[in-house]
């Protein structure tokens, strides 16, 4: 409200009251305020009273703050006034009939100077004999008045008076964007109906058309006789897509137009709509909508890009489930286009839903495709969390020897509550384990202590074979590799990673104490197992951030990876131990099944339990358009900021390294003019003199005002002066792209997330964030070690993601398995390496993995239609079939003439040595020939 005080101070009001105090109603104030400063807040005061009472901002009395609602964002984009909003949400219901979306749109306030002349009131009953749409209100009404007009508008009626065309004309030129304001309220409310009705009603008012009418009228030039004519004719409109040129000539008996009218037909947006779902738990689906543009795309009559509203309604049709908006653009008109999103599900399951895409500007051009649960099997239920047992905090000393307790000086005098629950399971017994917590919940410590185990034993002679430690981001082994070589050092220990080169590495492997490696790496390692005695000699493993299980190539790999290692321990005598991390899921038992861990030892932590209280909000953004987001997005981080953590770090994830910079320097203006806030923070400015010189020209202006961006195309000296400053407590505000969470090792008080999605080059379109880059850049809140009591952090998203979000945020997810996308080069793998030598073999291969569990446990997200062995022993027969055909016929795998034996070839051999894929080789061996050369 002081803003808005202040904001007064700059009107031509504000002037007048000075000059004139008793016009005003400011003569009653305290003579010696002389900026009228209580009048000004009073005028702010009653305002925002006003629009808290129409639910269009959130008013807080007792603090002054005033706070947006999505209905005042909609109000402020389409100009409407208060009155009129609050007007709407008096009289707009889920469903409305056309007559009372008539009603309700003459009844706005921007209509309220609109008065009924007595020499109109004949011309105005001849216009409601004349609409469509029935009128209620006698024509004495000013409402009748603007029914009528909006109606005859449509209708392309001509007008007698004067005033009435003047009318009609302010009519007009509120109608578009008070209809969209109908529109978006509808959206908001998530009435299915009425936003339909809305929608239809804003394309009418811009194409001047009623939706009874020929649907050819939308285009230019159709003569009258011609649209007449085929309104007479009794034919659905999708049936006009089927007709051939001769067939429409007939229908106008016109030969010469059929070429013409087959196509407009033709331009008119048509879509073709294909849908996967599958169950990510019992109360979300994921749905893969493929959108096919069946239309001909052309920029003088679409433009260059034609928007759509794609909507997800209930089995009734009176709730939206979800919405977001689609650009087909002309570059891509002949293009499949993928759209990805869950929806919310209930128990008991309900049909169906119905999923619609509607054109944004053009009448009868709205796809429907009912998705029919009649075959849909959810997922089992999953076991509760383990429960976070009051302990005594355990301290370091615990570790057996004041040398071993040096080693953990950063966690402080003792070890956070999960550290402390894990720490008998993992410190003193050879039992494998899994650690399911959130980021920065310390489970990596959980790791050390098996580690530290395995190190002590190992130097004392007691133990053999090096600890291997696999994650599936090269970024994360790079970080653990510098971390764990500073701790262990002290005790002698040597920490290699694995490069790549198996001679080298072999030879690392053999002589060091821990190993770390990406899965990649520690697959083709591993491969040979049975001719590599160091591979087999391991006698730990540490497989960690299982939650990526499902993400990408190095999911899968790391699923193979961690199959292969219980494989092996299978035919060895001493068996390894396995140690595995994840973040907090919903199907950790069936992870640990597949890891061999008993339920004693698998710690299954809910992801509220932190060892710094987090405060976890989800911001929503209405901007459709990904630009206007972001650029709303900054003014909130900074308010954010400066009301969560004013004198502490904060910490903020951009989509791109651009954004990060344009961030930075947003924030860094925001922060200079609001001096009274910067004088507050500890951090402060860094002085120029006291400021280091960088090659970027952007940062010495951020870096001033105590703030800086970081990313991969800083030069070494700019990061390593970005990363001093942070760690020296001199920035208040670090802005890093979102693809960096794995690499950053710093944490804040608050951490803000700008935007949960990303441009994909690959895929045209804007590719969400993989839920466990989000769940990492969250874990970046709170400083451990004692340093915060408590923490925060804001997720930004699109606002139809919301709900979404905050099941990944609050409630965790289980974990799928992506193995069978990439299957194909994992068995021709080991086919090379004679692990698979018969179709047999390859069956009993996929058993050791995390994919057979889950197949009986979420049927339908692996395409099966039960989950009984029957079904499962079928589907896996089926998968192998198809695998080995497309390998032979690929030339990688030879098949016996039993049908059952299996044989590499020489390119599934140079695929399995070079890491390549089968169908990369399938495609040199396609395209070489004898006088072919490189370039």
């Amino acid at each position: 409200v002081r803003d808005a005080a202040e904001w007064l101070a700059y009107t031509y009001l504000y002037v007048r009251a000075l000059r004139e105090p008793a016009r005003y109603g400011a003569d009653g104030y305290d003579a010696a305020d002389a900026s009228l400063l209580q009048y000004r807040l009073d005028l702010a005061h009653s305002a925002a009273l006003k629009l808290d009472r129409h639910n269009l901002v959130k008013y807080d009395r007792r603090s002054g703050a005033l706070q947006p609602t999505a209905l005042g964002r909609v109000a402020a984009h389409y100009y409407v006034s208060s009155q009129s909003m609050a007007t709407y949400n008096e009289h707009l219901k889920p469903s409305l009939s056309d007559i009372e979306l008539f009603r309700l749109f003459s009844f706005s306030g921007e209509f309220r100077h609109v008065h009924v002349r007595a020499e109109e009131k004949l011309e105005l009953a001849k216009l409601a004999t004349r609409v469509p749409v029935p009128i209620k209100e006698s024509m004495d009404e000013p409402s009748a008045k603007v029914n009528a007009l909006l109606q005859a508008y449509i209708s392309n009626l001509s007008l007698e008076g004067f005033a009435l065309v003047a009318d009609m004309t302010f009519v007009r030129q509120s109608a578009a964007r008070l209809c969209r304001a109908l529109f978006e309220v509808a959206l908001r409310r998530g009435w299915a109906a009425a936003a339909e009705k809305a929608l239809t009603l804003c394309k009418m008012v811009e194409r001047r058309l009623w939706q009874s009418q020929c649907p050819l009228r939308q285009f230019k030039g159709v003569p009258e006789t011609i649209a007449r004519k085929l309104e007479k004719k009794e034919i659905a409109w999708d049936r006009y897509y089927d007709l051939k040129p001769g067939d429409l000539a007939e229908l106008v008996k016109l030969p010469k137009m059929g070429k013409t009218l087959h196509r407009l037909v033709h331009q008119i947006p048509r879509l073709e709509l294909f849908a996967q779902v599958q169950p990510v738990s019992r109360g979300l689906l994921k749905v893969e909508l493929t959108v096919v543009p069946d239309f001909q795309f052309d920029p003088k009559v679409h433009d260059y890009a034609q928007t759509f509203h794609v909507l997800v309604e209930d089995v009734d049709g009176e709730k939206i489930l979800h919405h977001e908006p689609l650009q087909i653009r002309h570059a891509r008109a002949d293009k499949e286009h993928v759209v990805e999103f869950r929806v919310p599900v209930s128990d008991p399951l309900p049909p169906h839903y119905v999923v619609k895409v509607a054109s944004d500007r053009w009448l009868h051009a709205t796809a429907t495709l009912p998705v029919s649960f009649r075959h849909l099997v959810l997922p089992r239920k999953h076991a509760p969390h383990t429960e976070l047992l009051d302990l005594q905090p355990l301290p370091t000393s615990a570790l057996g020897s004041p040398k071993l307790a040096a080693l953990f000086a950063d966690c402080g005098d003792h070890f956070n509550p999960v550290q402390t629950q894990c720490f008998a399971a993992l410190y003193e017994s050879d039992a494998n384990a899994l650690i399911c917590a959130a980021a920065g919940a310390g489970r990596l410590v959980c790791a050390e202590f098996a580690v530290l185990r395995h190190v002590v034993r190992k130097l004392s002679g007691n133990g053999q074979g090096a600890a291997v430690y696999v994650a599936p981001r090269a970024a994360t082994v790079a970080r653990v590799r510098e971390r764990w070589a500073a701790r262990l050092a002290p005790l002698g220990a040597t920490v290699a990673e694995m490069t790549g080169d198996v001679a080298a590495d072999l030879r690392a492997l053999a002589t060091c104490d821990v190993a770390v490696a990406t899965a990649a790496r520690w697959d083709v390692l591993s491969r040979r197992w049975k001719q590599r005695p160091a591979v087999r000699a391991a006698g730990l493993f540490v497989f960690d951030q299982l939650h990526c299980l499902g993400e990408g190539d190095a999911g899968s790999t790391l699923e193979v990876v961690a199959s292969r290692a219980r494989y092996v321990a299978s035919q060895l005598d001493a068996a390894p131990r396995v140690i595995g991390l994840a973040a907090s899921t919903a199907d950790a038992r069936d992870v640990a099944d597949w890891l061999g861990v008993a339920p004693a030892q698998c710690f299954s932590f809910h992801s509220t339990v932190r060892p710094v209280p987090l405060e976890l909000s989800v911001v929503p953004f209405d901007a459709p358009h990904f630009g206007s987001r972001l650029l709303a997005m900054g003014k909130a981080l900074y308010d954010h900021a400066e009301r969560a953590s004013p004198d502490a770090p904060v910490l903020a994830f951009a989509p791109s390294r651009k954004q990060c910079q344009l961030t930075a320097i947003d924030v860094a203006v925001r922060a200079a003019a609001d001096g009274d806030a910067a004088s507050k923070r500890r951090p402060g400015r860094v002085a120029h003199a006291d400021a280091p010189e960088f090659d970027d020209p952007a940062l010495p202006r951020t870096v001033a005002a105590g703030v800086a961006f970081l990313h991969a195309g800083l030069s070494t000296r700019d990061a390593a002066a970005v990363r001093k400053l942070y760690d020296d407590d001199r920035l208040w505000v670090l802005v890093a792209p979102a693809a960096s969470c794995w690499e950053l090792d710093v944490h804040a008080k608050l951490v803000c997330v700008l935007g949960t999605e990303a441009y994909d080059g690959k895929e045209h379109r804007y590719v969400e964030y993989a839920s466990s880059d989000v769940l990492e850049m969250v874990g970046r809140a709170g400083r451990p070690g004692g340093v915060d009591d408590d923490a925060a952090c804001a997720v930004f998203c699109h606002a139809p993601k919301r709900e979404y979000l905050k099941r990944v945020l609050y409630e965790p997810l289980p974990v799928e398995s992506r193995l069978d996308h990439d299957l194909h080069d994992h068995v021709n793998a080991e086919i090379v390496t004679r692990t698979i030598e018969s179709k047999q073999d390859c069956v009993d291969y996929l058993t050791w993995t995390f994919y057979y569990r889950r197949l009986s446990q979420n049927p339908n997200y692996y395409n099966l239609q039960g989950s009984s062995h029957r079904h499962v022993s079928d589907h896996l027969s089926e998968l192998v079939e198809g695998v080995v055909s497309d390998l032979a016929e690929a030339g990688c795998v030879r098949v016996a003439d039993d049908e059952v034996g299996l044989a590499a070839l020489n390119l599934g051999m140079i695929a399995a040595y070079y890491c390549l894929r089968y169908a990369t080789v399938e495609l040199f061996a396609a395209s070489a020939g004898a006088q072919s050369r490189v370039p």
